[in-house]
Formats: C-alpha cells, structure tokens, sequence
C-alpha cells in the first residue's frame, strides 16, 4: 500500500488541495520520521518535513523523498509561507492541534479545515511489516514476563513485580513502554487500571498482570491473571472461567466483515449469562500499532466493521469489588475467516502455591 498516494487520492473527497500532518505518530507513519519535534505539508505533488536544528541530520536520513526544512521558532508561519508556495489554498489539519496553534493557523491567507482520523483511518489496517514488528513486540513482552514469573508468589510487592517486568522488557530490547505496567493483586485486582503499590501478594490473591513490549516504535499490549493458593478459590475460578470463556467467545467472532459492536457483544452476552454485566464495565479490545490505544475501537461504541489486515485486543474482564478482578488479553490479526492470535501465553488458569 502507497501510504502517500492513498492520503493525496483522497483530497477531492475531503475537499482539500493538500494537508499539515502534527501528530507525530502520523508523521512516523507517513514519512518514518522518529524524533519528537516536527510536522508534514503534503500536496499532491510535493512533500515537506518541518523540524528543527536538532533533528535536521536525522530527518534526512530516516525520511526519503521528504524536503526538509528547518523552523527558527515560528513554525505556524512558515507553515502557511510553504503552503502558499505549494499552491495550496485550502490546507486539511488534524483536529489534535491545540486551540493557540490553531489560531496561528487562521486568517493568514490559507483556507483551512479540520480533519479528523484522516490518517489514524488508515493506520488500522497493518501490513506485513507492521504486523512483523508487533510481532516481536508481542515476543519481547512474553520473554520478559517468563523471566519474572518466578517472583510472583506469596510475599512479593505489586511494586516490585512491575519493576522486574521493567527492567526485563529493556534488557529483551524494548526502547518504549506502552503504558505504566499494571499489577494489581487482592483487592487491587477489581480496579481495571491500579497503579502497582508496596501492596504484598497473599494467600487467595487474585494477581492481575497488565503489560507490553515495543519493537521498531510498535507495541504490544496483553494480560494474564494468576491465582495465588488460599482462601475463596471457587468463586474466583468461577470468575475466571467466565471471562477465559468470554474470551474465546469473542476471539471466535473476529472476521472480515464483522461488526465491531458483535466482536464487543460476544465477550459480553458469556459474562452477562453468568450474571456479572455490572461488573464488566470497558470495551472488549483495542487497535495497536504505533499507538497501543488506536482505531478499531472494539466496543458497544464501535461504528465500523472489522477488515482484514486489522490488529486489536480482546481483553473481557469481571471485576469484583472486595473479592478481586480477572483479565484476559490477547492481541489478534483479522483474516477474511476468521483470525490469527498473535500472543501465545497459556491461558489455563494457574494456580501459585
């Protein structure tokens, strides 16, 4: 797929003459541009970075077939000065810009409109490449998780499980984190997105693992829940028999053409017949690539179709105030039958002793 051309070919349909990309991971996306500081001017028959001194060197080698220039501080004005010398006299811009930069923007002698999602639609769907990458993403992060699954027993911090995880996901090569990594045990487990505390692992502990790796700026996000040895252990592999279920239910629903929304309902209608829907509150799954949390958007709010080339989470969770949480995630690719799961943990309960 020619990223450019299928950005420039859709110019009449949004009614523009040429677009200012700013959001970075679309201008790592488009031009393969990895600093933090920059913005693309595209047309339909030229190309421009803007960046600063200290990306200059950079830019020229990570983004072929992009002009590069260098701002001195105004950026919002040379960007108007290189649309008009482009012809451009209606300019698309990401809706993302803040409200100050786009003032700067307005009334200067370029048209412009708003955009929203122009390239993050196109980012849903990955090839070969990218897929590659979250591969070895997924790799990493399971690596690491192996390494250190030694140290979650009984005794062990919330705290300083995170920080092994941590450490291991850098030394297996990851330059990024996803997200702050999660591990929640007990009664932290029933909150979907507990920060990690000195909170020590106890017999009966629900143990709720939420990770990710980076290979090449892409991510992988996924979760795993133990069960520590103890007291309540049947309404707690009752919990997490219904969300493995759901699970499954849901992962056997993805295929080219489904809606977004039944993907999310088939997680929902297992854990609803067991009687927990007020305790499954969140989407059933996400898009990952340069972003963890990206389109599609796998969820009761979800208004698109699954496609071919599509990669996102499954992650259905139960979340008991008092007595703890269980979540499963796994990372899929979408196929025109079905899909192809990407994360290769076990998912059979295990049980810590």
């Amino acid at each position: 797929m020619n990223r450019l051309k299928v950005i420039t070919d859709a110019f009449t349909l949004k009614g523009i003459d040429g677009v200012l990309v700013s959001e970075m991971k679309n201008v790592r996306y488009l031009s393969g541009f990895a600093g933090s500081s920059a913005c693309l001017l595209i047309s339909s028959h030229r190309k421009i970075l803007i960046t600063d001194f200290r990306y200059k060197e950079q830019a020229g080698k990570e983004s072929a077939g992009y002009d590069i220039v260098i701002d001195a501080g105004e950026r919002p004005k040379l960007i108007v000065e290189k649309a008009k010398s482009l012809g451009i006299k209606m300019l698309g811009f990401e809706s993302t810009v803040t409200y100050a930069f786009y003032k700067e923007l307005l009334g200067k002698g370029v048209r412009i409109k708003a955009l929203t999602n122009f390239v993050e639609d196109l980012r849903k769907i990955k090839d070969r490449r990218e897929i590659i990458l979250i591969s070895e993403a997924i790799s990493r992060a399971e690596k690491s998780f192996l390494e250190i699954r030694p140290f979650i027993r009984r005794g062990s911090s919330e705290r300083s499980i995170s920080l092994m995880l941590e450490e291991r996901l850098k030394k297996n090569g990851c330059g990024l984190f996803p997200f702050d990594i999660i591990v929640a045990s007990g009664p932290n487990s029933s909150m979907p997105h507990a920060r990690p505390t000195d909170n020590k692992i106890k017999a009966g502990d629900l143990v709720v693992i939420d990770w990710g790796g980076e290979a090449g700026g892409y991510f992988s996000d996924m979760t795993r829940t133990l069960l520590v040895k103890g007291r309540c252990m049947a309404k707690k592999k009752e919990i997490y028999e219904i969300v493995l279920k759901a699970n499954k239910r849901a992962i056997n629903s993805v295929m080219e053409g489904a809606r977004a929304t039944d993907v999310d309902e088939a997680a929902r209608e297992v854990i609803r017949e067991e009687g927990y829907d007020d305790f499954f509150g969140h989407g059933t799954g996400h898009g990952v690539g340069l972003d963890v949390h990206e389109l599609p958007r796998i969820s009761r709010l979800g208004r698109e179709s699954v496609r071919a080339g599509m990669v996102f989470t499954i992650e259905p969770g139960i979340y008991v105030p008092g007595l703890g949480g269980v979540r499963i995630e796994d990372m899929v690719v979408a196929g025109k039958r079905g899909c192809r799961v990407l994360t290769g943990l076990p998912k059979d309960l295990e049980v810590v002793h």
